[in-house]
Formats: C-alpha cells, sequence, structure tokens
C-alpha cells in the first residue's frame, strides 16, 4: 500500500505487559505486513526516552506499582504528549489506560497524575474486583463489530465531556461505574480495559489503528479465518457466563 515505514513503539515493556498485552503489538505489526507495509517495531524500556515521531503507540497493563513508576517515567519524559501532539496513534488496556487519563489511585493509597491525554479520572472500587468476560457494543462513530476481551481490575474509570465511551457493554463491567461504558476515546487516543490479548480478539480494532494512521477508510481484506474463530468462541463463553 505504502512504501513508507510504519513506526509501531511498544511502551514500557519492562513495566506494562500484563497478560499478554504484547499480542497487540504482534497482531498490529502481522496485519500491517499482510497488506505490505514495513514495519519497524520499537521497544521502549523504561530507562529509554519515548521518540516523538512513532505512528502507533501501545501501552499495556501493569500491576500497582509499576503502574505508578510507569506514570512518574512518562510524566517525567514527556514523549508521549508529544507524540500525541504530532497526531500519533494511541491505544492503551487496562494500567495504560488510566495513565493517560487525568489521575489514578495508587499502590500507595494515593492520588497519581496521569498524563491527561483522556479526559477520564480513575478510583479504586470498594467491592469485588471486575473479572471475567466481556462483550460490548463499540461507538457506532467508529463502525467496528463488537467488542471482546477479559477484564481483571478493581478501578473505576469516571468519562469526562472530552471522551466518549468506547463501547457499552452487554456482559461485564467495562468502567465499572454501572453506566455500562467501557474504556474511552477521542481522537486518535482510545483507553481499554480488555485484555485478551484484546487486538488477536478483536482485529479490527488494529486495522481501525491502521486506517487512522494511513488515513484511509479502507485496508485491502486479509484471511480472518483463524481470528473469527477465536471471537465466535469468546463471544459464546461470554454470552453463556452471563
Amino acid at each position: 500500500m505504502s512504501s513508507s515505514t510504519l513506526r509501531v513503539v511498544w511502551v514500557y515493556p519492562d513495566l506494562l505487559s500484563t497478560y499478554g498485552d504484547q499480542g497487540n503489538v504482534l497482531v498490529v505489526e502481522r496485519r500491517a505486513r499482510q497488506r505490505g507495509l514495513a514495519v519497524e517495531r520499537v521497544d521502549v524500556r523504561s530507562d529509554q526516552q519515548i521518540p516523538t515521531s512513532g505512528d502507533i503507540y501501545l501501552v499495556g497493563g501493569g500491576e500497582d506499582r509499576p503502574q505508578r513508576l510507569a506514570a512518574e517515567r512518562l510524566r517525567r519524559d514527556g514523549g508521549l504528549h508529544r507524540a500525541a501532539e504530532n497526531g500519533a496513534i494511541i491505544f492503551a488496556v487496562c494500567a495504560g489506560y488510566q495513565i493517560l487519563g487525568h489521575e489514578f489511585v495508587n499502590d500507595l493509597g494515593q492520588r497519581e497524575p496521569g498524563l491527561g491525554l483522556l479526559d477520564v479520572v480513575s478510583t479504586r472500587g470498594e467491592g469485588e474486583r471486575c473479572v471475567g468476560d466481556v462483550l460490548a457494543d463499540i461507538d457506532e462513530g467508529l463502525g467496528l463489530p463488537q467488542l471482546t476481551g477479559f477484564e481483571n481490575h478493581q478501578g473505576i474509570t469516571h468519562l469526562g465531556p472530552g471522551v466518549r465511551p468506547f463501547a457499552r457493554v452487554r456482559v461485564g463491567k467495562g468502567n465499572g461505574t454501572g453506566d455500562g461504558t467501557e474504556g474511552a476515546w477521542r481522537d486518535t487516543v482510545i483507553g481499554t480495559y480488555m485484555h485478551g490479548p484484546v487486538l488477536a480478539r478483536n482485529p479490527a480494532v488494529a486495522d481501525l489503528l491502521l486506517r487512522l494512521t494511513l488515513d484511509v477508510r479502507a485496508l485491502p481484506p486479509v484471511d480472518d479465518r483463524w481470528y473469527e474463530a477465536l471471537r465466535a468462541e469468546r463471544i459464546a463463553a461470554a454470552v453463556q457466563s452471563a
């Protein structure tokens, strides 16, 4: 499709890579190469600077202490902010999603400043953890099929007026607020609680990231039989557990 190289940045794999979230990077790489795109993958550890010239930035989940350390270092670094200002695509999962917001509760029980790239605030729930399969309808404006994923979090994320819910849950807890919302998005920044890895379960979301990067409405079709088999299995499991 293009002679230029797509630059995919995996942010802090040493701190934020639980529940197989690194699989999101592999899926984006694979689906880009299936369309004939050259891909440069950049894994940026927490002791390295975040490059500002990437096209797609992927942020995974992590435990409470690594989440705090990641937030501290990303605030000091400033590279993700500058990348967003340059129009880069940012997709973050669970702890990474909370970090993109205004604040969250850290492992010390204190309010930790986030990056403010999404108009959300995360608190810690007092009841049971949100654990299990999720089935949700993605925002109509994104034109994507149902979202399937696995959630495991204690956080409750409240959305402000500057974002839209990424999806509305049919099965599961999502943001944990009781209003049926899951994740948040604005422009080229998306956050979700979904593991799975979520892009393996939802290849259309990976394709959305590519389409936003390339500024195209559609991509050449690829063989999705394996993905569709996985989706069918997990959707059926979510419905059965409801």
